[in-house]
């Protein structure tokens, strides 16, 4: 059977795009029923229809025939048995009758209107069937041509589509040039998408594993097998390889004569480093080769629920095992699946000392500090700190919190522990003694003993004026404000106390 130059022309459109030739002349007969509903400006059912043969394209109207008038619900899509047969005699209830349309003046117009449509419908076409070819091949290497550059992304030729490769997965390492040959890794098809729809990347560990299976033939058949890649495109691979044959060397087959095999792989990865790791079960030993090529002293776990692992090195290993910008600790720890924390020799031996420092002195009690009274003390250790280290640490806000200390203790306070600090690098001379240092006490206990009644007479001064207390409270309180303030020369005979009370 002949067929027309149309329907040869969709053919090939076919072929070209990858499509079923029935999709585009779907789209055909869909394009010229519209543009003719449009020009006659009606809203009845309207199909097109394409003669293979002729390569005629025509369009037609269709309505149901119903028995009678009564039965229509639809006037313009239904039409009477009666009216039917006059049409078309012999015609039954229930099926359809046609009633074509003249095609010949749809004009410009129109046909601009059905190109649309079947450019539409064969890009819908063509997208679903490379989603159909590639949606199940992902983390696949394929070849692909470069085709184009559009900005920082740039565009592959797979053969049956096309392809992006964006910035981030691109290696710093690599120029692209039109017509190159290049591998590939398939991360994703994205329907979603305006240009090409299938995601490539140059940089997914997944290219080094299979650049490792082309050039090593002990990894090609399953002698060596790679257990494990960590990769930073552009700047380091580390790869993790375990043979299965006690007599073959994973490391010296990846490596090759020469290293003639990591190096070919180096080339096409435009000069990225490899590092080639022997796997080990032994979390520990893992550890230490996978940091190369520092020389770690031990490693030990510290946590293994959270997988944290303790790494002690040489000082002057140090830089060689954290990396430029902490790039190897970063690959050993991604390659390892650990969290690794790395220290020095000398780190690690302050860090003991301060331990047992800590285990052998545990503190230096409050009772030790001059110039504050046992009262205040009391009222300190009321709230959970007992040696003058904790005192020292505590901010001004902390120590307000503390009920019966105002501003003025804190003050004092703070000079109490500043001059016990002082004390320790520079001792007392020894002409010093102890009875002046007994009436200092004395004498800053009454100073103490007269700031906390000030605070009280104020606090009493307050509650007396919410209250409108009579005037004998008012005097009372008043004849409070007017005491005055002793000194720290005063004698304890002189503020009405016995002297043993104001001594610590």
């Amino acid at each position: 059977m002949a067929t027309s130059a149309l329907y040869q022309s969709i053919e090939l459109l076919s072929q070209e795009k990858g499509i079923d030739p029935g999709i585009v002349v779907g789209a055909v007969e869909e394009a010229i029923a519209l543009a003719t509903r449009k020009f006659y400006k009606t809203q009845e059912n309207m199909r097109g229809e394409l003669n293979k043969e002729t390569g005629e394209i025509t369009a037609y109207i269709y309505k149901t025939v119903v028995a009678g008038e009564e039965e229509i619900e639809d006037p313009v899509n239904q039409i009477t048995l009666s009216e039917a047969n006059e049409m078309a005699p012999g015609v039954e209830v229930g099926s359809e009758i046609r009633i074509y349309r003249d095609t010949s003046p749809l004009g410009r117009i129109a046909a601009q209107l059905a190109k649309q449509i079947i450019f539409q419908k064969v890009r819908e076409a063509e997208r679903d069937t490379v989603f159909q070819e590639y949606a199940h091949r992902e983390k696949e290497v394929l070849n692909a041509t470069v085709k184009r550059v559009e900005g920082q992304d740039v565009i592959f030729d797979l053969g049956k589509a096309e392809a992006r490769c964006p910035k981030r997965e691109q290696s710093r390492l690599e120029q692209f040039s039109v017509g190159e040959r290049l591998r590939v890794v398939l991360l994703k098809v994205d329907r979603a998408a305006k240009g090409p729809q299938v995601i490539v990347s140059r940089a997914a560990p997944e290219l080094v594993s299979n650049l490792f299976q082309s050039e090593v033939p002990e990894i090609y058949d399953n002698t060596v097998v790679i257990r494990a890649i960590a990769r930073e495109a552009g700047e380091r691979t580390k790869i993790a390889v375990q043979s299965r044959d006690k007599d073959v060397d994973p490391v010296g087959a990846c490596v090759g004569m020469k290293g003639m095999r990591v190096q070919s792989i180096i080339r096409e990865l435009r000069g990225e480093k490899i590092d080639i790791i022997e796997f080990s079960d032994e979390i520990t030993t893992f550890a230490e080769k996978a940091l190369q090529p520092a020389k770690v002293s031990r490693v030990s776990i510290t946590d293994l629920g959270e997988k944290q692992l303790e790494v002690i090195v040489d000082d002057t290993q140090l830089s060689l095992a954290i990396g430029k910008k902490g790039q190897n600790v970063r690959l050993a720890s991604k390659l390892i699946g650990w969290n690794v924390d790395i220290k020095s020799e000398e780190e690690k031996r302050q860090e003991i000392e301060a331990q047992m420092a800590a285990l052998t002195a545990p503190g230096t009690p409050l009772s030790e500090l001059k110039g504050v009274g046992p009262k205040t003390i009391e009222r300190i250790e009321t709230h959970g700190v007992s040696t003058i280290e904790k005192l020292a640490d505590m901010t001004p806000e902390q120590l307000t919190e503390i009920p019966g200390i105002g501003e003025k203790m804190v003050e004092k306070i703070q000079l109490s522990v500043a001059a016990y600090f002082q004390s320790l690098e520079n001792p007392p001379a020894e002409s010093e003694s102890v009875e002046d240092l007994a009436e200092q006490e004395a004498a800053e206990e009454i100073v103490e003993e007269a700031e906390i009644s000030e605070q009280d007479a104020e606090a009493a001064d307050v509650a007396a004026e919410e209250i409108e207390a009579p005037p004998e409270a008012d005097a009372v309180a008043a004849g409070a404000e007017t005491l005055p303030e002793p000194q720290a020369g005063d004698s304890a005979e002189s503020s009405g106390k016995p002297e043993d009370e104001g001594k610590e």
